[in-house]
């Protein structure tokens, strides 16, 4: 694919101008309906920028839970599912007293929450996804100012190690569309899936395709 072909395939303009809106407005909802239609977004939560699979939004599992976004990594060493939940752009972080916030608090017990059923339900796990070597987890909310204070950082560190439940700031998103503008040839396989795909679309993906067939039979 040409770059021009790259650079056409999303509308930079409005999703520059969108993401402002949204960033300003401090609102999860409108930078979710940006995210549905505009994966390459995702670019610096992929482990590989090359042969990436669709991004699959909104996956409904057990009562009340949900994903906003996942994807496969297929791996050599076999299939990565990433979760991703997304909060608000500017989400508050800590009190003044420095411990973390309710928002905060609530948006790690969700992802928790994931872990937690998908421990206890293996014949879910499998129903949704096919076949899991793993799960990668990312939390991405707050702005990258807000996550550098000494405060936030070392929180952050202890936190990784407990939870294993990675946290991004909002601004990867900003980073991304400057790629767009500036290196579109490093998008070319997002430009393959421009957007992200319907749940109901998830199982006919990991059916149709050949890689997951031998893990389906190797992972219980």
């Amino acid at each position: 694919m040409k770059t021009e072909e790259i650079k056409s395939t999303w509308d930079i303009t409005k999703i520059t101008t969108d993401l402002k809106i949204a960033f300003d407005n401090n609102s999860e909802v409108e930078l979710l309906a940006i995210l549905k239609d505009n994966s390459f977004l995702f670019y610096e939560l992929f482990s590989r920028k090359w042969g990436i699979q669709p991004v699959f939004r909104e996956i409904n599992f057990g009562s009340e839970l949900r994903c906003d976004y996942a994807w496969l990594n297929d791996n050599s060493d076999g299939p990565e599912w990433v979760l991703v939940e997304i909060e608000k752009p500017k989400l508050d972080l800590f009190r003044k007293d420095n411990e973390p916030t309710h928002q905060l608090n609530h948006a790690f017990e969700q992802v928790k929450s994931w872990r937690r059923y998908f421990n206890e339900n293996h014949a879910e796990k499998r129903r949704i996804f096919g076949a899991v070597g793993r799960f990668r987890y990312i939390l991405v909310g707050g702005d990258k100012e807000s996550w550098q204070t000494d405060n936030a950082s070392k929180w952050r560190i202890d936190n990784n190690k407990e939870t294993e439940i990675e946290i991004r700031s909002s601004d990867i998103f900003i980073r991304a569309l400057k790629i767009l503008e500036e290196r579109p040839d490093e998008l070319w396989s997002f430009a393959e899936n421009p957007k992200t795909l319907q749940p109901s679309e998830l199982q006919k993906f990991w059916e149709e395709y050949a890689y997951m067939d031998r893990w389906r039979k190797l992972i219980s």
